[in-house]
């Protein structure tokens, strides 16, 4: 192996790792996050030209096993039996969330289409994946349906922005603004949520070195199978494969309560994140269509608008409508942070718990939709 390439491949897997370092060390880089931060330090890569053209192919092949692994680990840890013993209101909040943003991404659709924008139907199943469930759902649909890098990080990069403007309205303003609107939270906002945490280190590594082997068994066992599905694209059956396997492997007591596999599927998405903004340059800049800026920010704060109004109808109180909405949007990452800001420990689980079922159904419903309307072009 030549050594730039060596030197390169070592830089994709291990630049998120200085990024995590940084947020935790730094107020500043603390506020913008991990994700914010790689892809920040991958375009900054990407643009300085840097990198030679054999980097290329090093750098697709860490975005699609990296991407690959991270979605049957980060789904080990769904509780399926769970799910029908989730607040009915959360539950009721999150469909409405999902039904929101399908709605607003089917008539973006169409009247992007209609204005001359080609494939659109790629920018609605990438918001729908997005918005139920987080950036996994986003890259594993860009991998299914092959879109272009350069569409798909002008989403995610359009995405960073608006989301940071979505964020912070739900951390000041939005719970002024919609205890107004919204029926206040019924039950005890004292509810103590238990540490999970207290894993020790060698049990850890235990943990990570069994996930990590079931994890690539699923990608082995997903590509292998892959082309016994001739009826529908290889990459899609792909996704489709990786995310069922991820959520039967759920099924195992043990491995749903792996506490490493989260963290290594976090990890993973942290390296995807990097890889994929470093593969962005000057060139492909200038030929991007920034009409996805117009189309995020309506998908975003559209879904997010519609949502409140069937949350009002339906009689969600506020902080679960919060809650359920930064769950989907910004995926359940987040939930903590606005728990906390919401002064209300009680929602985090019911918050946690939808956003990983958004996040279990995302790629179901990005892929379907994106398939149908394509039929529709």
């Amino acid at each position: 192996m030549r050594p730039e390439i060596s030197v390169f491949a070592l830089i994709y897997l291990l630049a998120p790792a200085a990024m995590m370092l940084l947020a935790r060390h730094s107020t500043l880089a603390g506020r913008l996050g991990p994700i914010v931060l790689c892809y920040m330090a991958g375009l900054a890569l990407g643009l300085s030209g840097l990198q030679p053209d054999v980097a290329g192919q090093v750098r697709d092949g860490v975005m699609e096993a990296s991407l690959g692994l991270a979605l049957p680990l980060l789904l080990f840890g769904v509780d399926v039996g769970a799910w029908g013993r989730i607040a009915g209101s959360a539950l009721l909040s999150m469909a409405l969330a999902v039904v929101s943003v399908t709605l607003v991404a089917t008539g973006l659709f169409f009247a992007f289409q209609a204005g001359g924008t080609e494939q659109s139907e790629q920018l609605s199943g990438m918001a729908v994946g997005m918005y139920t469930g987080g950036l996994a759902n986003m890259g594993a649909i860009k991998l299914a349906l092959d879109i272009p890098e350069n569409r798909y990080l002008l989403f995610a990069t359009v995405d960073t922005v608006v989301g940071a403007g979505y964020l912070l309205f739900v951390l000041t303003l939005a719970p002024l603004v919609f205890a107004r609107f919204l029926k206040p939270f019924p039950g005890d906002r004292d509810t103590q949520v238990p540490d999970t945490d207290g894993a020790n280190a060698p049990n850890m590594l235990r943990q990570g070195v069994v996930a990590f082997l079931i994890g690539a068994f699923c990608v082995a066992a997903a590509v292998l199978m892959t082309p016994m599905f001739s009826f529908a694209p290889s990459q899609v059956m792909t996704v489709v494969l990786l995310t069922s396997l991820g959520l039967l492997g759920s099924v195992t007591p043990s491995l749903r309560k792996n506490r490493a596999a989260p963290h290594m599927g976090m990890y993973l998405l942290y390296v995807f994140s990097f890889s994929v903004a470093a593969s962005m340059d000057l060139a492909e800049l200038r030929d991007m269509d920034l009409s996805v800026l117009g189309f995020v920010l309506i998908a975003t704060f559209g879904s997010f608008g519609l949502h409140a109004l069937l949350a009002r109808a339906a009689g969600v109180d506020r902080d679960t409508f919060l809650i359920t909405s930064v769950a989907a949007v910004m995926s359940p990452a987040f939930v903590p942070m606005v728990a906390r800001s919401l002064r209300n420990p009680a929602i985090l689980m019911s918050g946690m718990a939808t956003g990983i079922l958004g996040f279990a159904i995302g790629n179901y419903l990005g892929i379907s939709l994106a398939l149908l309307l394509a039929g529709k072009g």
